[in-house]
């Protein structure tokens, strides 16, 4: 059982230069992809003159990570698929417990390390950190980060199986990825890896969160947090991912979530952030255009029950003031 480790790279020169000289230090059992979206700039050149045992696949565009990685794949052989993000250092030994778990545990399909905040070592980090879980409404949050409350990580999150697991720096199964048909081809990115390990439950695959593999993480270095284009996709494809996959009456669950939509909305609007507010209008419309599809592709798939943790991470947080995992 052999590792890939496959960085999805466009116009990313400055990340390879920085984050690459971990990845090959600390990989050496790995074989090393870098997929480039149709890149523009030199980072290609620099990868063949700096790193020629890297394997570069070219895809034909910049589809995005979904696209990107679809595409690039199929290319791939190795019987573990590690899908890392160019902006992330990866410590000594961090393959070593992933490919433990994997052999030692066949019902495990997909794994997550922990994701800590490269500009605060200390912290957890936003996108993923010690497992993702989603509540009712499909929103969701993670061990360690809740909305923007982040955690300082005391090593207080153990190995659990968790709901899912973040696409920064997500270990699947080769088999899994191909019996799951890859990544929805209509999320572009963002979400997408929530689809993916949803589906994934409801076929009975299991994700897990190892403690003791870790990376660091610098987020938001292709897609600023503060850009109106995140929240679009944020909100479009959490909608898309909860008519797709949960279990139950979706008709009163999705109106409840378009609700909850239209508070944030006026939450931007009384900051003064009219574009992010148009930016969930354009995610409801999207989402309006898509719904004969998403549903055609509902009934493919065998939803299960339980998938949350807790029924309202809004009500939790916001109103209980609940802001960690633990209470």
């Amino acid at each position: 059982m052999k590792i890939a480790v496959v960085i999805l790279n466009w116009n990313g020169k400055a990340l390879l230069e920085q984050f690459l000289p971990s990845v090959m230090s600390y990989s050496q059992d790995a074989a090393i992809y870098v997929a480039d979206n149709a890149s523009t700039d030199d980072s290609v050149a620099f990868v063949k003159a700096t790193y020629p045992e890297i394997t570069i696949i070219q895809n034909s565009e910049n589809g995005g990570y979904v696209k990107g990685y679809n595409d690039a794949l199929p290319f791939v052989k190795e019987d573990i698929y590690c899908l890392l993000n160019s902006d992330i250092e990866v410590t000594p030994n961090w393959l070593v417990p992933v490919l433990e778990t994997f052999k030692n545990q066949p019902e495990t399909a997909i794994i997550q390390p922990k994701i800590l905040d490269y500009k605060s070592k200390e912290k957890f980090e936003y996108a993923g950190a010690a497992g993702g879980f989603i509540d009712k409404y499909g929103y969701p949050y993670c061990r360690g980060r809740i909305f923007n409350t982040i955690e300082v990580d005391t090593n207080q999150y153990h190995n659990k199986t968790i709901f899912w697991a973040s696409g920064a720096c997500l270990f699947i199964r080769q088999s899994t990825f191909k019996a799951l048909h890859g990544f929805d081809k209509s999320y572009f990115a963002h979400m997408e890896e929530i689809d993916l390990c949803w589906r994934a439950y409801n076929k009975g695959y299991l994700t897990k969160y190892i403690n003791n593999s870790t990376v660091y993480h610098v987020g938001g270095a292709t897609l600023d947090a503060s850009s109106p284009k995140k929240t679009y996709l944020n909100f479009r494809n959490s909608l898309f991912t909860l008519t797709k996959n949960a279990k139950g009456n979706i008709t009163l669950l999705i109106l409840a979530r378009l609700i909850l939509d239209g508070i944030a909305a006026f939450k931007f609007l009384i900051e003064f952030k009219p574009n992010h507010l148009f930016a969930i209008l354009k995610a409801h419309l999207s989402f309006y255009r898509h719904l004969p599809e998403l549903l055609k592709k509902r009934k493919a798939i065998l939803q299960k029950a339980g998938y949350y943790q807790t029924k309202s991470i809004v009500y939790d947080y916001f109103i209980l003031k609940n802001k960690t995992f633990t209470k």
